[in-house]
């Protein structure tokens, strides 16, 4: 019996003690080997993560700076201003250090002329020393000339060099309009993102000048701020820069920060995240409570083993299951006959009688030319600076001419702001073309007057003898109307007199005194309303009044075919009345929904604007509050006390305002904030590109936010597919309006416009 107790024990413990023992430490140990090695797998895949994270957040830095340049450097109102003899620095404060400060964290910006030498500076946010730039500029001077296209150095991939394609791998998020060099660099001893980027037009309307662009360098050290953003935004704690790696033995690590031209600029350190390390710290005394779980367990389990091998053989196999089971994101006149007293130029007699002179003394194959000026924007400074500011003005127009020609050519003073100029030798169409370029440009040159800079331009009007007059009183109308286009086809500009335009004059005259007519008849003109919708386009919210006159002879016109006839012409205001009477007549009809009524620059202009406005609601007897007047920008640009102050008396009275086709013109903030509108309807031709252009989508969306950050009203113009009127609502804009809802109908459909647009929200 002992023998065989001893038999079994022997037998116990080889077969079944010892395997189990052995089976329980060979799990512990694989466990704890195996949980060892995940956790530094992944604490490495942690770290690698993270030093990529922080490669990553230079890498956006450098672009984010690049991109956040672009707001001022691609934009005309900065580029006019850098142009001005005598920039505004309180008007650069503003908008391009002050706002790149603000918004985007810039610690420093400078902006370099077209010799490289600074002429502006802000540091810290507070306008700084130009000169402060040479204590900084040594490290990026070869991101200088590279900007310039004065260095055969490669673009890296942030940088958008001329003469250059983009780096393989570029992440530059800057468009194709511009340049500019961006890199880490070492600034006053400090590493620092530095991105210096050329200033430019963003539109054709302000000529650029290649080769001699303004630059802006902006400068964002990568000090405790930008640590703080990684920290926050990218979880990277204890996030800085050190002169020196890390310590091996602390708890840090350390990335070496070099630029891409391999310049070492000091060490990125931080405290790592190790998962796999905090994750065993924080299980280990679960595994080995569980260890020993397991083994008291195990013991258990032998022990009862035991009992039943004892019993029967089929406890060793119950024991061998038991055991596999253990598994498992911008005048007056001069002389009394012929001298205009005031600039004491020749007068319209003396005009006269030299081009009558220079006719009759000319010789076969030469030729005479006839030039008549119009100041632009004249009456403005005359209406701000009074009649002595306009004098002061005529007589340095007159010098400025005058200094413009060539010995043997006439100026005269012909009127207020009118004058003419006689080539009479050499008045070749190139030369003449040249002499005119010659007086934009002096005339586009800032004016100093009574202590106020002023700014105008000129609308030139050619004619030549003999190609298109054979005497004086044909050659002068030939210019006036070649004049009269270049005022209609934007201003500041010169034109040839050609015989599309005597055709053209023709037209527009008898136009003209068609809508007189039409007028006083009341014959062939009408009001439509197109509805303007909720943002879901499935309820009409108000109706916009558009103007629409069927000619006897040509038919429906639309309004840009006789809105500038009328303003011209000095109807625009008897017009406007006309409309808004019609308007408040349907508004009496329809007391929920609001009216728009479209209301020109000119009417505005006119003192006693706010009142007649308000004594034709008060007749029709509407509430101020549902008309709604539309302007345009230009109004706002104008600068007008006048306007200003009919538009203040308006908003006070209750009406409200809309900008109209808004992001078409300056649309400044400044602007917005000054004038109090309520509305701004976003333009058609932002609208059309939704669906095609990205950049239409961003462009609108910037506009909603800017629109319900200042707490007015948006609405979308010249929606027509279903796409738009999606992509619309998704931007959040208030309301939709255009052709996908409905076109423009007369007062009488009005009802069944409003009833089927109910009838389809029932459904």
């Amino acid at each position: 019996m002992e023998t065989g107790t001893a038999r079994f024990r022997t037998r116990f413990v080889v077969q079944v003690i010892l395997p189990v023992a052995a089976l329980a430490l060979a799990i512990a140990l694989f466990a704890f080997v195996g949980a060892r090695t995940s956790a530094r797998q992944s604490d490495q895949e942690s770290i690698a993560r993270q030093a990529r994270e922080v490669e990553l957040a230079v890498s956006a830095t450098l672009d984010e700076l690049a991109q956040s340049q672009t707001g001022v450097a691609i934009w005309d109102p900065v580029v006019l201003e850098l142009r001005k003899s005598r920039p505004d620095r309180g008007w650069i404060d503003q908008n391009v250090g002050t706002w790149l400060n603000y918004v985007f964290d810039h610690d420093a910006d400078f902006i370099l002329d077209a010799r490289d030498t600074p002429v502006y500076a802000m540091i810290d946010g507070i306008g700084a020393d130009p000169a402060r730039y040479h204590r900084l500029a040594e490290s990026f001077l070869p991101m200088v000339r590279a900007v310039r296209g004065r260095s055969s150095r490669k673009a890296n991939p942030h940088e958008r060099l001329p003469g250059q394609a983009l780096a393989p791998g570029s992440s530059v998020r800057t468009s194709a309009s511009t340049f500019h060099a961006t890199d880490l660099a070492t600034v006053g001893g400090r590493p620092a993102a530095v991105s210096v980027m050329r200033i430019v037009p963003d539109s054709s309307a302000v000529p650029a000048t290649p080769g001699h662009e303004p630059l802006l360098v902006s400068i964002r050290y990568l000090d405790a701020d930008l640590m703080r953003e990684l920290s926050q935004i990218r979880l990277i704690a204890r996030a800085r820069v050190t002169d020196a790696p890390a310590a091996p033995q602390s708890l840090d690590l350390s990335i070496p920060l070099i630029s891409t031209r391999g310049v070492h600029l000091g060490f990125f350190t931080w405290r790592p995240e190790l998962p796999g390390s905090t994750v065993l710290r924080s299980t280990a005394p679960v595994a080995a409570a569980a260890f020993i779980s397991v083994l008291a367990l195990l013991a258990l389990l032998v022990f009862g083993i035991a009992r039943l091998m004892r019993k029967d053989l089929r406890s060793l196999a119950l024991l061998q299951a038991a055991h596999v089971e253990l598994k498992a994101k911008e005048a007056q006149a001069h002389h009394l006959a012929y001298h205009d007293a005031l600039t004491d130029l020749p007068n319209r007699a003396f005009f006269h009688n030299a081009v009558d002179q220079a006719l009759g003394q000319q010789r076969p194959g030469s030729a005479c030319a006839v030039m008549l000026l119009d100041l632009d924007r004249f009456k403005k400074v005359n209406d701000t600076l009074g009649h002595l500011g306009g004098d002061l003005l005529i007589q340095v127009v007159a010098g400025r001419v005058q200094a413009c020609l060539r010995e043997g050519d006439l100026v005269a003073r012909i009127g207020g702001d009118e004058f003419a100029i006689l080539i009479p030798a050499h008045g070749s169409s190139d030369a003449t073309a040249g002499t005119a370029e010659a007086i934009l440009k002096a005339l586009r040159e800032p004016f100093e007057i009574l202590g106020t800079q002023v700014f105008i331009g000129v609308s030139i009007g050619i004619a030549i003898h003999p190609d298109c007059a054979d005497d004086r009183a044909d050659l002068l109308r030939k210019a006036d109307i070649a004049m009269y286009r270049a005022k209609a086809e934007g201003r500041d500009a010169y034109r040839f007199f050609n015989a599309g335009m005597d055709e053209s004059l023709i037209v527009r005259r008898s136009l003209e005194q068609d809508l007189r007519t039409a007028l006083d008849t009341g014959e062939g003109l009408s009001v439509c309303y197109q509805p303007q919708m909720d943002g879901t386009g499935s309820k009409v919210t108000g109706l916009e009044a558009l103007m629409r006159w069927r000619h006897p002879k040509r038919g429906e016109l639309s309004p840009d075919a006789f809105i500038p006839i009328a303003e011209e012409a000095g109807l625009i205001d008897q017009l406007g009345r006309w409309v808004l009477e019609q308007a408040c007549g349907v508004a009496r009809c329809w007391p929920d929904l609001s009216i728009a009524v479209n209301v020109s620059p000119l009417q505005f202009r006119k003192p006693g604007c706010a009142e007649a406005i308000r004594q034709i609601v008060h007749a029709a007897g509407v509430d101020p509050a549902q008309i709604e007047l539309e302007i345009t920008e230009g109004i706002l640009l104008d600068e007008d006390e006048t306007v200003r102050d009919a538009l203040v008396h308006l908003r006070r009275m209750g009406f409200r305002i809309a900008l109209d086709d808004f992001g078409t013109g300056y649309s400044s903030l400044s602007y917005l904030r000054k004038f109090e509108v309520d509305k701004i309807k976003i333009d058609r031709s932002f609208v059309k590109r939704l669906g095609h252009d990205l950049e239409a989508a961003a462009i609108i969306q910037a506009v909603v936010t800017l629109g319900h950050a200042m707490a007015l009203s948006v609405t979308a113009e010249g929606v027509e597919t279903e796409e738009q009127g999606q992509m619309l609502r998704l931007a959040g804009c208030n309301e939709l309006q255009g052709f996908l809802f409905s076109e423009a109908v007369p007062q009488a459909a009005i009802r069944q416009l409003v009833d089927r647009k109910r009838t389809s929200l029932a459904a």
